[in-house]
This record gives C-alpha cells, sequence and structure tokens, in this order.
C-alpha cells in the first residue's frame, strides 16, 4: 500500500511539473530513479545487517526448531501408543501436547516479532544511509527530482548503481 501511494505522489508531482512549467523547462528537468528494493538487497551494509540478524537470532531459531520435532515426536507416540494406553494417561498426554503447542506458538510468534524489530532498526539505517547518498548524487549531478519507487523506470535514468557505489564507500570507509 505504502509502495501504491509512493508511486501516485511520484505521479502527482511529475504531473504538477508539467502542468505548471513550461515545455523549455521540463526538457531540461534531470530525473533519476532508484531501486530501493535493489539498494537493500545489494548494499554491503544491508548484507552485513542480514548476517547480523542471523546471528543474533539463529538460537533461537533452533530452539524453536528443537521444540517443533519435540512436539511432533510426543504427537506420533500419542498415536502409536493410544490403543494400548490408558484414557487417563492418553489425556494427561494430550494436554501435554496442547500445552508445548501453545508454547511453540508463543514462542514463534515473540521470534517474528522481535526480528521484524530488529530488521526493522536495522534495515532504517541503511535507509537512512541511502537516502543521504542520494541527495548528495542529487545535489552534486543536479537532478531536479529522484523517485525511489515507479512502476517503470528506463535504465537511461536508473542511478541505482552509483547509489549503491556510494553506500558501499561509506560502508568501507566506516570501518
Amino acid at each position: 500500500m505504502r509502495a501504491i501511494s509512493k508511486s501516485f505522489l511520484s505521479c502527482f508531482a511529475l504531473a504538477g511539473l508539467a502542468l505548471y512549467c513550461p515545455q523549455a523547462a521540463m526538457a531540461e528537468a534531470k530525473v533519476g530513479f532508484v531501486s530501493t528494493e535493489r539498494v537493500l538487497r545489494d548494499a554491503a551494509m544491508a548484507k552485513a545487517a542480514q548476517k547480523k540478524l542471523e546471528g543474533e537470532f539463529s538460537k533461537r531459531e533452533k530452539e524453536i526448531q528443537e521444540l517443533a520435532t519435540k512436539l511432533k515426536g510426543m504427537s506420533e507416540k500419542l498415536e502409536r501408543d493410544a490403543p494400548v494406553i490408558s484414557e487417563a494417561d492418553r489425556g494427561k498426554r494430550q494436554r501435554e501436547i496442547t500445552d508445548l503447542e501453545r508454547d511453540l506458538q508463543r514462542r514463534q510468534r515473540e521470534f517474528r516479532e522481535d526480528l521484524n524489530q530488529r530488521r526493522n532498526e536495522e534495515l532504517a539505517v541503511v535507509v537512512e544511509r541511502a537516502n543521504k547518498a542520494i541527495r548528495q548524487i542529487a545535489e552534486s549531478e543536479k537532478y531536479d527530482i529522484i523517485f525511489q519507487e515507479a512502476v517503470y523506470a528506463s535504465p537511461r535514468i536508473d542511478i541505482t548503481e552509483k547509489v549503491l557505489r556510494a553506500l558501499n564507500g561509506q560502508a568501507a570507509t566506516a570501518k
């Protein structure tokens, strides 16, 4: 939804520029485009953030997988043993499975929420630096407008590579 609204705003900005600027000024307008998706995927600092998150959350993910395996084993054992165990024992095991299933679902939900929050924090830093690099490129190369969302952008106006080079240069100097 956010991407759609950005695209509409971009279109309205261009339409407004076309309406209020003489044709000669429009012909001289310098327009650029940056693929935010590609920046968040290919920038060195974005890759480093992804590795950091994987390291930070791998232990919890493994614990959740182990808990899921335990739950599956308990369920399979109950199915196998159901014909030969008492009704009381079957009920007790079913409650244990239900409790474990609830615990697993709670842990999975908390894991997803924590991971999403941390991912958003890490990506916010990348986006902030990317926007700074975009502004610097726009000012130094005299762009009138640079779009970050578009249905289509000609490779002629795509400055994503410049932004990636600027970000990767920043990442190298920041270390």
